[in-house]
Formats: C-alpha cells, sequence, structure tokens
C-alpha cells in the first residue's frame, strides 16, 4: 500500500504535531490532512490508515462531529461539541469533548477545519467514583450509628431472657427464652455483616491465580445448575502486595454473585486477568495495575440498581442480603484497589483493580 503523500499545509499548522491533545485537520471534503500523535493513539490507528481518509471512516458514526464540521466549514464559525461516545474499533470507545474550529489561509471561505479532541472518560470515571465513594463512606457512618443504637438494647434484650430463663421451671416456657436468645444473636450477626470486615490487613507477596483458582473451586463446589466457569489468564502477570485472605473473600462474593446470575441454567461465568498501564485509583496514577474481569452471561443487573449496587443492603435478587458487593468493595479498597461494573441482558461485567508495583 502506497503511503499517502502529507498535503502542504501552512506552516503554522505544524504546532499540532506538539500538541498533546488529539487535532485533525480537514479539508473542504471532510478528508483528513494531518493527525497528530495524540490523536492517532485516541483513534488506535496509524498515520497511513488516518491521512486522506474521510472523517467519519475515521471516526464511524460520529455524525455529530461530522456534522459540525460540515457547518462550520459552510458558516466559517466554531462549535463544540462535549460528551460525544466515539466508536474507536470493535470494541474500544472513549467519551470525548470536541472543538471544531474553521482555519483560513486566503480567500472568504475557510480553507481547513481544526478538531481538537479531549479524552472525558477519565475524568468522568474519577468523579463517579469519587462520588461513589464519598455515598459508600456516608452509609458506613449511618450503619455504625445505627449499629449502636441497635446492639445496645439487643444486648439488654439476650441479657435479660438468659435471666428469666434461669427463673423459668417450666421446660416448655424456657423454649420461648431461647427463641428470644436466638433471634437477638441472629440480629447481631446481620449487624456485624452489614458493617463489614474487621481486623487488620495482612500485605504479602500474593499470586492472583492461586487465589481465583481458590475462589473457583469454593465456587463450583457450590454451584447450583450447569454453569461453566472458563479462565482467561494472563501467565506472565507478577505477584502483587495484598491481604490473600481479604482477596479470597471479595472474589468469593463476586464469583458467587455471577455463578447466581446463571444459576438454573447453561449459563458461561469468565475469568480473566491482564495488566492495564496509566490507570487512576481514587487520585493516584498507577504506572501499572491487574485487572481482574469476572464475566457472567446473566440476565444483567437492574438499571435502577446500578447508581447504588454497593450500598450495604441493596440486592436485586429477593433472597439476597444485599452485603456481598459492599463487603467486596471495602475489601478490595483496603488493597488499594477498586470494584467497577458494566451490565447489559447477557453480559455483566464486574472489574477488580489492584495497583501493581509503584505510583506515578
Amino acid at each position: 500500500m502506497t503511503k499517502p503523500v502529507r498535503p502542504k499545509l501552512d506552516p503554522t499548522l505544524d504546532v499540532v504535531e506538539a500538541l498533546t491533545t488529539a487535532v485533525l485537520v480537514l479539508d473542504p471534503q471532510l478528508r483528513v490532512l494531518r493527525a497528530n500523535a495524540a490523536a492517532l493513539a485516541l483513534v488506535q490507528a496509524s498515520e497511513t490508515r488516518v491521512c486522506a481518509e474521510p472523517l467519519g471512516h475515521v471516526l464511524p458514526g460520529a455524525d455529530e462531529l461530522v456534522a459540525a464540521a460540515q457547518r462550520a466549514f459552510l458558516e466559517g464559525r466554531s462549535f463544540t461539541e462535549r460528551g460525544l461516545d466515539l466508536r474507536l474499533g470493535k470494541l474500544a470507545t472513549a467519551i470525548v469533548d470536541c472543538s471544531v474550529t474553521p482555519l483560513w489561509r486566503q480567500g472568504s471561505d475557510p480553507a481547513y477545519v481544526l478538531i481538537e479532541m479531549t479524552n472525558v472518560e477519565r475524568h468522568q470515571r474519577i468523579q463517579f467514583e469519587g462520588h461513589m465513594l464519598m455515598q459508600n463512606n456516608a452509609s458506613s457512618a449511618l450503619l455504625r450509628g445505627l449499629a449502636h443504637e441497635i446492639k445496645n438494647p439487643l444486648g439488654g434484650i439476650r441479657g435479660a431472657a438468659q435471666l428469666l430463663e434461669r427463673e423459668l421451671e417450666d421446660q416448655r416456657q424456657a423454649e420461648y427464652t431461647q427463641i428470644i436468645i436466638g433471634e437477638a444473636d441472629r440480629l447481631r450477626a446481620l449487624v456485624d455483616r452489614m458493617l463489614g470486615p474487621r481486623g487488620e490487613t495482612q500485605l504479602s507477596e500474593v499470586n492472583i491465580h492461586d487465589v481465583l483458582e481458590h475462589v473457583r473451586m469454593v465456587a463450583e463446589a457450590e454451584r447450583v445448575g450447569d454453569a461453566v466457569v472458563e479462565r482467561d489468564y494472563d501467565p506472565s502477570l507478577p505477584e502483587i502486595r495484598a491481604d490473600r485472605d481479604q482477596l479470597v473473600q471479595a472474589f468469593l462474593n463476586l464469583v458467587r454473585n455471577a455463578l447466581q446470575a446463571v444459576a438454573g441454567g447453561a449459563g458461561q461465568v469468565i475469568l480473566r486477568t491482564r495488566v492495564q498501564r496509566k490507570f487512576t485509583i481514587g487520585s493516584t496514577l498507577h504506572r501499572l495495575v491487574v485487572r481482574v474481569q469476572i464475566i457472567d452471561t446473566g440476565p444483567g443487573v437492574d438499571p435502577e440498581l446500578g447508581a447504588s449496587i454497593f450500598f450495604p443492603l441493596v440486592s436485586g435478587r429477593a433472597e439476597g442480603t444485599g452485603l456481598g458487593l459492599p463487603i467486596a468493595q471495602s475489601l478490595i479498597q483496603r488493597q488499594g484497589g477498586l470494584i467497577g461494573f458494566e451490565s447489559e441482558p447477557g453480559h455483566t461485567e464486574f472489574s477488580v483493580w489492584l495497583p501493581l508495583g509503584e505510583d506515578e
């Protein structure tokens, strides 16, 4: 394939090569004349595949952006498009803010249109995670206060029932005090589970695949139905520094949920591991993280539960306690990690990101 010859542009446009913002320069036919390195990285293509191509081919489905570029040429004024969801390939997407600016060289009509694209997906995700963390902290503080108010009278009820049991001579009546004591213990255990795991985090070098294999064997022994658990591991992953027991509990909660989502049928659960570069957790940019994906082919998460799915007592199943996910999130956060999810009917994916090595 012959490499397209870059047309001679206004020399002042050479500055786009040095910009960190993704920039495309278009001709009046909306063909790409120039794409800087940031733009090529965004669209995941080489200069050979981008130059001289129509904008609609470089960014398929970006109809709003194509229309804005056409208007910029026709009307000679700038436009801004925010929150555009660009399809960059078969699977890759990006959310970008775009500014479309006409440029003149000679004459009354624009010679070029400059498109600047800023990837805001990471910023939006950080904002969402911060909001979610703030809500989780607020709900945890509320639960701690409620737990204190509940456990104090429960202790009194249990103690009174024990004293009453000693005074009763009729064994049949003593059975009622046993019911009171048993229910008080059950409620206390529920409150303790709502508060999440306690104890210090014991960090050590952990092989994430050993953890996942242990979880898989335990979960498969409990499963109902013919669901298949498949593994797609990256064997090159190094060990991470984490608390092994806490990781086991967190992943066990996630894998159990996935198997329950496909219970009663021949569904599929996939455990996948990969290394991901340049990933932000909280306010820290990590050079490398381990990403563990737990994917199931179940009916998906109810959209109404999406924003609160990590809150205690929120469950999409009638028999669910709503404690598995918030406990898993709490345990992963203790390792400096994060849990996120995406869901649609037939494909639900929970991703766990754990730091690998030093931060940037």
